[in-house]
């Protein structure tokens, strides 16, 4: 394996960062990293609370922070980037200096399925999750293709399919340049 270097995951909500984040950092015995999860470990809150509370522009200033604790992360970890997280240029500079990334996609009716139940996706609240997710798709759509050194369309797969996808694109994946 190519270690020492970061396994990155970005995509939308609902594509599955943090489930095969998880399972990716089992199979490899890394630490698992979720820039949601720091963001509500430093405010003591939710991340909804966040949203609701400082705004978006708040949020990813929280969220900026995040990515770059998780990126600087001395030991190899995989890391689960917020759906908007590539937006900020600074965080795609970071995302893509920290390892291999791979782009986690579904189609948005597929995304809107997975997160139609799941409560804490502020930029859900008072819509349709389908329109949503397609609009948000087409604005982040040429930052993650920027990001990333691989993508992985996880819709009609099982979560051990797409980990075992991840994990194999991963390993094979040609070492970082020092």
């Amino acid at each position: 394996m190519n270690a020492p270097r970061h396994l990155v995951l970005v995509g939308l909500m609902g594509a599955g960062k943090t489930t095969v984040g998880e399972l990716c950092a089992q199979r490899l015995g890394r630490a698992f990293l979720d820039t949601d999860a720091i963001i509500e470990a430093v405010t003591g809150t939710l991340v909804t609370e966040v949203f609701a509370g400082v705004g978006e522009t708040g949020f990813r200033d929280f969220e900026r922070e995040a990515v770059a604790n998780a990126c600087a992360a001395l030991e190899p970890a995989v890391i689960s980037c917020g759906g908007g997280a590539v937006l900020d240029p600074e965080n795609r500079r970071r995302i893509q200096g920290a390892g291999f990334v791979v782009w986690l996609d579904a189609p948005p009716a597929v995304l809107a399925a997975r997160v139609q139940s799941s409560h804490g996706r502020p930029l859900l609240v008072g819509s349709d999750p389908e329109t949503t997710l397609n609009r948000l798709r087409e604005l982040r759509h040429a930052a993650y293709e920027a990001v990333a050194d691989a993508a992985v369309d996880t819709g009609g797969r099982t979560v051990d399919e797409v980990t075992d996808i991840v994990v194999s694109r991963f390993e094979t994946a040609p070492a970082a340049s020092a």
